[in-house]
């Protein structure tokens, strides 16, 4: 590398590169292959020593352009061509130098296209250097060196003709040890529009920006009122900071006549990103999102790049139109996915941007269709579907490129894409080298096409759908020079569709058997619409139980959207991953509604009550269920008279509620009971609870016992009722005896010893002990003194 740099910057004079030429002539070399610049053909000893070509011709350096101002040169202008050279090859290169060669005229877009494909090979002729002083010398290229090199030339000095688009050739010259002389060892050809003068019809083009990513969020959401999403993983934050991609989407697109191609979902879920959010950890913890001002930030910036501008709204999600016409129709419900995605789009996009859209286009992957593509792209209210010509290829053998649109039937209208211009940017536009010549080609397709007619043509392009940085800046260097030149100016999507169609142009939509195989083969599957449906089904039996169910519906509903999204085409586990994902989460919601369990139950008697728990851990209130108690034995035990009962059910938000139902035993045993949930139009609620209930009916032994207990409480009762009505009396008879004795005392003597002789007995009675037989007073001891006034006495 030092001895390459000892001799940078000279250069042989011409006398002394034609005495060289003479030498190699002398020495038996043919000068014509010489002169016309044509690899000469490696002399036997010098076999194998050279590198090896490949099989395109490219030659032993590689050439590489980095950089071509102006990409439009016209009248006055400087064109300066920047790159490096490599020598690939296993031997050094000496005495060499970059030249540039303007080559022949390009007439035909194919003819473009074909020299892009072939732009290193050195076998093709190659015009002459445009002159010795416009070019720079490399005295030695060691294997594996890489110089720069920088060429500039008045643009006068190319010799440029007419109106169309030049090859222009960047050549290294040099000789090796093997070969000796002076030949062409690298080449990198690229493209020079040429129209320095205004066109007299200029062709409408049509650049789609599209700003869609892959689905980020899931269906899960905080127990809190304002429901903290949850993402599945923190990736978009990337592409919308400073210089990641979809950052860079808008900066790019701001400045652009563009139609912006817009997925509502990537706005709602940025829009979920300016508030509090969650992402979903390794482990399965969330953590708190921090990127809430990124999130402001680049929001505040999409709505100054598209005020008036026109927007397209795509489904929410961008669901699969191409899955869903060949797998997903077979599968019922799978439609209307499409047409509530389709139906939020526009709120989504005017309720963020405050601009609003128009959802009249469909995009099928690549813009390839079929029949049944279109079918399923119109059925949501589309009319107009975006498709591309290397599928909707013309059959009329015209030679010029017709307008986008197609009438194709139904009131719906194909806007057809050039194939040659959507498909410019893809591939790796990191390199300086890739991305100019995606730029040079791009211009030189769109002049040729503006010159095959003096027909005025509308053109639109659809480039990838989620093009990287670099190829977003590619597209943004291309179109600024594109617009800035004098054969194209900008039109809207809708003022395209609206066009003039070409009358000669196809029509008919292509069959489904010429839909590529290399597509179809990333199709969502069957399994997956089948999934989507039965989660569906569950989230429909579920929120018709709920007291607020846009907490779940809206969720979940754009979760399912999500899952049948173009983005996940070629990333099949990941989207299986997503889906079960959105149904195992919602298996778990439903599954906070549900039964405690119960042991066996014990019936004692004829009749008794069961009482059966629900239980809600949802943090709103369920409603319109039902719990039915079925026994499965209903001659042995009744539930409600007959072989179940059923009973409203209404649960608060993290309750339970306990329901009793009356059940009868008609004999002994054991019976099986079922408890289950039912919605209100029949449709089981989750898992039921079994259990069972032990019946012990009373024997005739046992009623025996019962009833003589019974006799014997009555008959002692009636015992201690008579001795209470004996004793009362009593008491009355000594209170008369008691009167007459003080009135007729003298003329009956004997009153005071018979009342001696009763209270002897009386006071011997008292000192008597008490028997242990003996019952108990039923009433206090009397008293002897008169009765007061109005004082009760008991009977």
């Amino acid at each position: 590398m030092a001895e390459a740099a000892d001799f940078q910057g000279t250069r042989p004079s011409p006398a002394l590169r034609r005495l060289r030429h003479l030498g190699a002539l002398l020495a038996g070399v043919p000068l014509l292959a010489g002169l016309l610049q044509l690899p000469a053909a490696a002399p036997a000893d010098a076999a194998g020593q050279d590198a090896p070509r490949a099989a395109s011709g490219a030659g032993p350096v590689s050439v590489s352009v980095d950089s071509l101002t102006p990409s439009v040169p016209t009248e006055g202008d400087t064109v300066t061509v920047s790159g490096t050279v490599t020598n690939k090859g296993k031997q050094t290169v000496t005495d060499a130098h970059v030249g540039l060669r303007v080559g022949p005229l390009l007439n035909t877009r194919s003819g473009i296209d074909n020299a892009a494909r072939n732009s290193d090979d050195v076998q093709s002729v190659v015009n002459p250097e445009i002159n010795d002083k416009y070019s720079e010398e490399f005295p030695k290229l060691t294997p594996g060196v890489s110089r720069p090199f920088s060429i500039s030339v008045p643009v006068d000095e190319l010799n440029l003709g007419k109106d169309g688009v030049y090859q222009l050739a960047v050549s290294l010259a040099g000789q090796t040890s093997a070969q000796p002389w002076e030949q062409t060892l690298g080449v990198q050809r690229t493209f020079l529009p040429w129209q320095p003068e205004e066109a007299g019809t200029q062709t409408k083009t049509t650049f789609l920006w599209p700003l869609i990513s892959t689905a980020h969020m899931t269906a899960e959401t905080g127990s809190d009122e304002q429901q903290t999403p949850v993402f599945r993983d923190d990736e978009l934050a990337e592409e919308i900071a400073p210089g990641g991609r979809l950052d860079r989407m808008v900066a790019l697109g701001r400045d652009l006549d563009v139609t912006w191609v817009i997925d509502p979902d990537l706005l709602a879920s940025v829009d979920a990103m300016t508030e509090s959010y969650e992402v979903r950890g390794e482990g399965g913890d969330n953590t708190a999102g921090s990127h809430q001002k990124i999130a402001d930030r680049w929001l505040a910036e999409v709505q100054q790049a598209v005020a008036d501008k026109e927007v397209v709204a795509l489904p929410f999600g961008d669901p699969d139109l191409a899955s869903l016409a060949h797998t997903g129709t077979a599968v019922t419900g799978s439609l209307s996915h499409l047409k509530e995605a389709t139906d939020v789009a526009v709120d989504t996009v005017e309720s963020i941007l405050h601009v609003k859209p128009t959802t009249d286009f469909a995009w099928p992957v690549n813009g390839a269709v079929d029949p049944s593509i279109i079918k399923v792209a119109t059925s949501a209210g589309a009319d107009k579907v975006i498709a591309r010509s290397d599928t909707f290829e013309e059959t009329g053998g015209l030679s010029y490129t017709p307008s986008a649109p197609r009438p194709i039937g139904g009131g719906t209208t194909a806007v057809v894409a050039d194939a040659l211009l959507s498909t410019a940017f893809q591939g790796d536009m990191t390199k300086a080298s890739t991305s100019t010549q995606a730029v040079q080609r791009f211009l030189a397709q769109s002049l040729t096409l503006g010159l095959q007619t003096g027909k005025q043509r509308s053109v639109v392009v659809a480039p990838q759908r989620t093009p990287s940085a670099s190829q977003a800046q590619t597209m943004a260097e291309a179109l600024t020079a594109l617009q800035d030149g004098t054969w194209s100016e900008p039109q809207d999507l809708a003022a395209a569709a609206k066009a003039k169609p070409d009358p000669a142009a196809t029509t008919k939509v292509p069959p489904a058997s010429a839909y590529p195989s290399s597509l179809r083969k990333h199709e969502l599957p069957r399994s997956a619409f089948e999934q989507i449906a039965r989660t569906q089904a569950k989230l429909d039996k579920f929120t018709v139980v709920l007291s607020d169910q846009s907490r779940v519906v809206t969720p979940f509903g754009r979760a399912l959207n999500r899952g049948m999204s173009v983005s996940w085409r070629g990333r099949e586990t990941d989207a299986a991953i997503y889906r079960s994902g959105v149904e195992s989460y919602l298996d778990t919601l439903i599954d906070q509604v549900k039964l405690i369990d119960k042991s066996e139950t014990k019936l004692s008697g004829r009749s008794a009550t069961i009482p059966v728990t629900v239980q809600n851990n949802l943090v709103q209130g369920v409603e319109h269920l039902v719990l039915r108690l079925t026994s499965t034995n209903p001659t042995r035990l009744e539930i409600g008279g007959d072989s179940y009962e059923e009973q409203p059910i209404t649960v608060s938000g993290g309750h339970s509620q306990s329901v009793k139902f009356t059940t009868s035993a008609n004999a002994n045993g054991r019976a099986t009971v079922v408890a289950q949930l039912y919605t209100q139009d029949g449709q089981k609620y989750g898992d039921p609870v079994t259990f069972d209930v032990k019946v012990t009916e009373i024997t005739a032994t046992v009623m025996l016992v019962i009833g003589g207990g019974v006799l014997l409480l009555v008959l002692a009762g009636f015992r201690m009722y008579t001795q209470r009505k004996r004793a009362a009396a009593r008491e009355a008879e000594e209170q008369n005896d008691e009167a007459v004795e003080d009135v007729d005392g003298p003329q009956n003597p004997e009153a005071p010893a018979a009342r001696l002789t009763e209270e002897s007995e009386a006071g011997a009675r008292a000192d008597a002990p008490e028997q242990p037989s003996d019952p108990a007073p039923d009433t206090a001891p009397e008293n002897t003194d008169p009765s007061g006034t109005g004082e009760r006495v008991d009977r």
